[in-house]
């Protein structure tokens, strides 16, 4: 193993910013100082005038293996992960096959294993008749269940209310879900249909899968979760109604019921369509500048716990398709961290906020074990930061196997020169480290 000295970084971590150095030994941190001397034996890294901040734990991500690696696999996007500062993720049950059996969700793990750049986790899938299998999950070693309440592919729709409830009431673990009334969808995509056929314009994604279809879907799951006792996480919010269903009086190890939101939604409007097109068609949608500055004010007032990327790449020439048969998702791993820093910069959010958000956060709501902060013991998963070396996303430096961003020709005005994973230097300034791979998490439950 490795050893190394991050000497006169500037720290970021649990609300605090400190000039300082960190010790790095055997995966874990060693130790934390204004100032460490070493010089033997010790690869010395200096990162004055950077930032310092523990990896990016992103809760939703879609990495398309198995059964769909003409979009994407663990390596590719774990890979573009780590060069954008996530050092761990947490992939969902829908690919093919689903991961609805145990059996199939160990398999997803040993692919992992063998392939992923960051640490891993992934969430068993619920469906309308795989209760038995489901309370099989092991809360130590799994992530958590996802239920898609809409939008889902295969027959992972969860819509049969008694099993629904069911899973809510026998469950102790965390339950995410995706929360978009189908019912609506259905019925305002036929209005469209009829009027527009399959060419529907874009700017009507946010009217078909609406505020109501989000709001009517996510009241309900937290109705049932209040009723039930279960614990709740709803995946990314995308309209300032929802964010009124949430609380913040309490601290975030407290709640049952909790949120997320994504960078998409944090950055776009409804204005973007006419521009992105197809390239920024999100399930749920990317709706107004009401909402976008409404999840912003939930997200900075604790409303809002956590934030993520819901990383779903498709083909270009499946994104190219008319409105009906373009898929929805795009890829981020990359470029969620460089993003946010802009909003950083723009002074909507400390950078303090940022890094509870997307690595304090994430630790906590899952009890993620030695993961999310520069802690003395935790694991070494750490990001260095350029915020004085820009960058311009192109289709020459995307590391998607898709080959494409919803960010292409965007400057943003920080770069992420190191990314340590388990004490491990796999990204340095553009250059990977192919020989080491991420570690499965485990959780303290």
């Amino acid at each position: 193993m490795s050893s190394y000295l991050i000497k006169n970084a500037k720290i970021v971590n649990e609300n605090n910013i400190f000039l300082g150095d960190v010790l790095i030994e055997n995966e874990i941190i060693k130790l934390i100082s204004s100032k460490i001397n070493l010089t033997e034996n010790i690869e010395i890294i200096d990162a004055k005038g950077k930032f310092l901040i523990p990896g990016f734990i992103d809760d939703q991500v879609h990495f398309r293996e198995p059964g769909l690696t003409h979009k994407a696999t663990i390596a590719s996007e774990s890979r573009a992960a780590v060069a954008g500062g996530i050092t761990t993720f947490i992939e969902m049950p829908n690919t093919v096959p689903q991961a609805t059996t145990q059996d199939l969700l160990e398999e997803k793990f040993e692919i992992a294993a063998a392939d992923s750049y960051a640490n891993y986790s992934f969430m068993f899938g619920g469906t309308n008749d795989n209760l038995e299998e489901l309370l099989k999950t092991d809360p130590k070693k799994v992530a958590g269940i996802k239920l898609f309440l809409g939008s889902s592919t295969g027959n992972m729709l969860v819509d049969n209310q008694v099993v629904l409830e069911k899973i809510f009431s026998s469950t102790k673990m965390i339950i995410s879900v995706h929360c978009e009334d189908e019912a609506t969808i259905k019925k305002n995509t036929a209005a469209h249909i009829e009027k527009y056929g399959d060419a529907i314009p874009l700017k009507y994604h946010p009217i078909i899968r609406s505020e109501e279809a989000c709001y009517l879907s996510s009241s309900k799951a937290i109705e049932l979760a209040k009723k039930t006792g279960a614990r709740l996480h709803v995946f990314h919010l995308s309209t300032e109604k929802e964010t009124h269903l949430f609380r913040n009086d309490i601290p975030l190890e407290e709640k049952q019921i909790t949120s997320e939101v994504c960078v998409h939604h944090l950055w776009f409007s409804n204005k973007d369509y006419e521009e992105k097109g197809t390239h920024i068609k999100w399930n749920p949608a990317v709706k107004t500048e009401k909402d976008r500055l409404g999840l912003w004010k939930a997200l900075l007032d604790d409303r809002i716990d956590v934030l993520a990327t819901d990383h779903a790449p498709h083909t270009l020439e499946e994104k190219t398709n008319v409105y009906t048969k373009a898929p929805s998702g795009g890829p981020l791993v990359q470029h969620a961290i460089i993003a946010l820093l802009e909003k950083v910069k723009e002074g909507v959010i400390p950078i303090e906020k940022l890094v509870e958000k997307m690595s304090h956060n994430p630790a906590k709501l899952f009890q993620i074990e030695k993961r999310g902060f520069i802690r003395e013991g935790y694991f070494a998963d750490l990001v260095l930061i350029d915020t004085k070396k820009s960058q311009t996303v192109s289709k020459d430096n995307i590391l998607y196997k898709c080959g494409w961003s919803p960010f292409e020709g965007t400057t943003f005005s920080s770069t992420i020169t190191h990314t340590f994973v388990n004490g491990n230097l796999l990204y340095n300034k553009g250059v990977f480290n192919d020989e080491i791979k991420g570690k499965r998490i485990t959780f303290n439950r």
